[in-house]
């Protein structure tokens, strides 16, 4: 089964039905600009000259056009996007090599962009005319005696669970395996295990980052609080490249996996009480509503429960109950905790795919229920409610970058595309984001980027986007992270 495969799918045997699979809380690169050019360092007059690759090709390992895997390596994981290419990419393994690359792009005026797991929903992570710090080769992972973990910036999820599991911890995070630490934890890190254990953000203890104008430095609590404060939820793509991350973990726990699939035709119902049962139930239960596009929509119910099977089926009883409608088959099965996070990861995650997406943030209970559920009547799209609260809800709205502490769900758009249909199926998108606001709220999830919201800066950002964008003037003053959708744009 490939990344999204799942959406489509009619049984709840398919492990990834309980999530968004590699959608559900990550994608965001990490540093990242699209049009236009850093302006010249201060000071300097006249045209930038070209830039040094030769000399680059010294320090790091350099792709060029001219070299046979270059088209393959810097294409972005969404294969309905038809970008211009970059011109190079460089394969960083070193905070000093990153500090090479950031000196090039600067001298040269060009547009540069780090990439993690490469999972952008825009393609950000590859500029065009520009330079790809592909970080992927810093990807250790080290846990450490007292629970904390080291973790390289291009590391991938996988990966981080399997060490985790190891050594018996855990950290919420995302569910698709091959997404990079960082995209995910730059812009919150919405996951599984959020409502118990809060976003990924919120364990992170400090980060080491190149600065755009080439130092290193260290934000932590203790040391560039604002840029730390930043770090955590102020997106990817925007103020520094990390290079390592520092996160506290938890005692990893025993879970239990869930799916409930209702009839055709109760959608409404089904949301309705899906709704009032997440705001309520307890941080251990996390769950994502899924609405399968159709005529009618078929509603999907999954998730985890920190806990044994005998604590989650009254709470599925009650949800059923309330719905009113009887699932046709239903899925309880108690697993580990790298269990769990392979069953909601599915057998894929690694293959390119296709896709339009955009998202919203629930922000109150919906009254409108049929208006939100006719939005894909009939329409090969879906929409993903996956719950907040709990522990997200414990932090202050002003305490991280991250705004959304007290929505109730975060709402993804999806419909599957390729380059054949791709402006027809991001038409469609758009016109379902455009007409949730009023149903479920104005924010959006920065993970989720989507090149064609207009009011991305204040969805995504809400009542920290001046205090971002003040930390962005601050550490970028002559935007060398500049792109579509940066803080400096």
């Amino acid at each position: 089964m490939d990344r999204r495969g799942f959406l489509r799918l009619a049984g709840i045997g398919a492990a990834a039905l309980a999530t968004g699979a590699c959608g559900s809380g990550e994608t965001a690169p990490i540093s990242t600009t699209t049009s236009g050019s850093a302006p010249p360092p201060p000071g300097s007059t006249g045209p930038p000259p070209p830039p040094d690759w030769a000399g680059l090709r010294g320090k790091v390992s350099l792709l060029l056009p001219s070299d046979p895997e270059f088209g393959n390596a810097w294409s972005p994981f969404n294969s309905a996007l038809s970008p211009a290419p970059p011109a190079a990419l460089a394969r960083c393994g070193t905070p000093e090599q990153v500090q090479a690359c950031l000196d090039v792009v600067r001298r040269a005026k060009l547009p540069v962009a780090a990439r993690s797991g490469g999972h952008s929903y825009a393609g950000y992570s590859a500029p065009a005319g520009g330079l790809v710090l592909d970080v992927s080769p810093m990807n250790a992972v080290r846990v450490r005696p007292d629970g904390t973990v080291s973790i390289g910036a291009g590391a991938k999820l996988a990966d981080v669970y399997t060490a985790l599991a190891r050594a018996g911890r855990a950290l919420p995070a995302g569910s698709c395996p091959s997404v990079g630490i960082a995209g995910l934890t730059l812009g919150g890190g919405i996951g599984v295990l959020a409502r118990k254990f809060g976003l990924t953000c919120d364990h992170l203890r400090s980060a080491q980052v190149v600065l755009p104008d080439g130092s290193l430095r260290t934000a932590s609590a203790d040391s560039e609080q604002e840029l730390f404060w930043a770090l955590r939820g102020g997106g990817g793509g925007n103020l520094a490249v990390v290079t390592q991350f520092e996160f506290g973990t938890v005692p990893a726990p025993g879970l239990t996996v869930f799916s409930l699939r209702f009839p055709a035709g109760s959608g409404a119902a089904v949301l309705g009480a899906w709704q009032d049962w997440i705001t309520t139930a307890a941080p251990e239960l996390w769950s994502i509503c899924h609405l399968l596009g159709g005529a009618p929509p078929v509603p999907v119910v999954a998730g985890c429960y920190v806990g044994g099977a005998a604590g989650l089926n009254p709470l599925l009883d009650r949800l059923i109950s309330a719905s009113g409608a009887r699932p046709g088959q239903r899925l309880v099965q108690p697993k580990g905790y790298l269990d769990a996070m392979r069953h909601f990861a599915g057998s894929g995650g690694g293959r390119r795919e296709g896709f339009a997406a955009a998202s919203r943030i629930m922000e109150h209970k919906i009254t409108g229920l049929d208006q939100v559920v006719g939005q894909i009547q009939g329409r090969k799209m879906d929409l993903l409610f996956d719950g907040l609260g709990g522990a997200v809800g414990d932090v202050g709205v002003a305490d991280t970058a991250f705004p959304h502490r007290k929505a109730l769900a975060s709402v993804q758009i999806y419909a599957p595309a390729e380059r054949a249909d791709a402006a027809r199926q991001t038409s469609a998108v758009t016109d379902v984001q455009t007409a949730l606001p009023g149903l479920v709220g104005k924010g959006s999830y920065v993970n989720y980027l989507d090149p064609a919201q207009r009011d991305w800066a204040q969805a995504y950002y809400g009542p920290n986007l001046a205090r971002l964008r003040a930390a962005a003037a601050r550490y970028d003053p002559d935007g060398v992270f500049r792109f579509a959708q940066g803080l400096t744009s």
